[in-house]
């Protein structure tokens, strides 16, 4: 291996470290407890080499970002493969967005701003592109079946992210009024009113 080669390796070994180091304190402590000096501290580098790796903690909270849109992506895209419907496919896509925000519940929060002093992480990134335009599809082909192309597709993409957030995010601040049975069966009735809707 060469000297090129190897530099390349151990950089990336130290990427990576900084970036399980920092899961592990924010699985511990919480998002807005995460800081470059207490990396540093935990992996014993010092600090100018963690912003070799990161321009600042929000470059570090966007590569989280990323990965929960990619993982989300890739979860919802499974389960709309599984149906031919689009009245299934939505229905299944809104199940695997709620399995996956409840059982990534950090991811989440970073991914949408839940009780987080930054909510701007989310903005312009491609990952949240494309979990928009799979959820749009299945809508597009609703609405154009039912020959209701005059029908603001982008505004019902927005009202399906809007019930599956509004609920998420009452399961996660913790509503004790609404427990997880309730809230799943919320949730279906909401997503049957919603596919109703489209038709």
């Amino acid at each position: 291996m060469g000297i090129v080669e190897r530099r390349k390796r151990q950089r990336d070994e130290v990427k990576s470290d900084i970036i399980s180091t920092a899961w592990e304190m924010v699985k511990k402590e919480g998002w807005n407890s995460l800081s470059i000096r207490k990396i540093a501290d935990a992996i014993e580098y010092s600090v100018p080499v963690i912003y070799d790796h990161f321009e600042n903690k929000e470059a570090i909270l966007l590569e989280f970002a990323k990965k929960g849109f990619r993982q989300l992506s890739t979860m919802i895209i499974k389960a709309k493969q599984q149906h031919e419907a689009p009245a299934e496919q939505i229905r299944a896509m809104a199940d695997a967005y709620w399995d996956f925000a409840l059982n990534n519940i950090e991811l989440y929060q970073l991914m949408f701003g839940i009780n987080m002093a930054c909510c701007e992480i989310s903005k312009a990134m491609p990952e949240q592109e494309k979990f928009r335009e799979i959820v749009m599809e299945p809508i597009n082909e609703m609405l154009g079946t039912e020959g209701r192309n005059n029908t603001n597709a982008c505004l019902k993409y927005h009202t399906f992210w809007s019930i599956m957030h509004g609920l998420i995010s009452i399961k996660i601040v913790g509503n004790s009024a609404i427990d997880s049975e309730l809230n799943k069966i919320v949730l279906d009735d909401a997503i049957s009113g919603f596919i109703k809707n489209l038709t």
